[in-house]
């Protein structure tokens, strides 16, 4: 299991936490996604999962995620 922090810019409120939550969730290979409103992140566990599939999920449902 690996687990990967990702920024991301855009999420205000629960529902912004749940979607982004669901469309990582729902990825093959994830085993969870937790999103912290204060710090803007979502970390995931998940077997392997590129991150620029993560990064692609949660851009595909209107959040952007810095890349640095």
């Amino acid at each position: 299991m690996k687990e990967t922090t990702l920024n991301v810019i855009g999420m205000t409120c629960n529902h912004c936490k749940a979607s982004v939550e669901s469309a990582l969730n729902e990825l093959d290979g994830v085993t969870n996604a937790t999103v912290s409103l204060p710090d803007n992140t979502v970390t995931v566990t998940h077997d392997d999962v590129a991150t620029e599939r993560l990064v692609e999920a949660i851009e595909e449902i209107g959040y952007d995620v810095p890349t640095a």
